[in-house]
């Protein structure tokens, strides 16, 4: 089976920044590339952006690394996670049937996806009441997995 095909090409994300009066700039394609390689699963901070962005030899300042993770989330093209109680991870937002959802352990950081997609049905059918198209649906449950469990007692 071929592997699924990135869901925002540097064209396709050229051409909807140009639709919105904005131009793609070498980095932000630099930081689109970035998260179309990231393994499967993995979720990556700003912060963790600079870092990996400063190991290639890319000069891409913190700051412009925020503003482009900010507008890519909001198009739709990352997905913003609360992960951290002191920062924002993000990921790629791939197309369905890759829709997945997260499981946090509040004493490990040990972060798991699992996908059901009765999650991603109810809320089509919420936005669909209200008149929404749904962009993103993503649920994060919070708890203490096994290994934390052991390590309360």
């Amino acid at each position: 089976m071929a592997a699924p095909q990135p869901a925002y090409t540097p064209d396709a994300f050229r051409a909807e920044l140009h639709a919105k009066g904005w131009r793609m700039t070498p980095q932000r394609e630099i930081i689109l590339e970035t998260f179309q390689h990231l393994p499967e699963g993995e979720h990556i901070s700003a912060e963790d952006l600079y870092e990996i962005l400063q190991q290639r030899g890319e000069n891409i300042s913190l700051s412009t690394i925020y503003r482009t993770v900010k507008l890519m989330a909001r198009m739709g093209i990352l997905r913003e996670l609360e992960l951290a109680e002191d920062r924002k991870h993000y990921e790629i937002n791939q197309p369905r049937p890759y829709h997945h959802h997260h499981l946090l352990c509040v004493k490990t950081n040990q972060v798991l996806e699992f996908k059901d997609d009765r999650i991603l049905k109810i809320s089509q059918k919420v936005a669909e009441r209200y008149g929404f198209k749904v962009l993103d649906c993503q649920l994060t449950i919070v708890g203490i997995s096994p290994e934390g469990q052991r390590s309360i007692f």
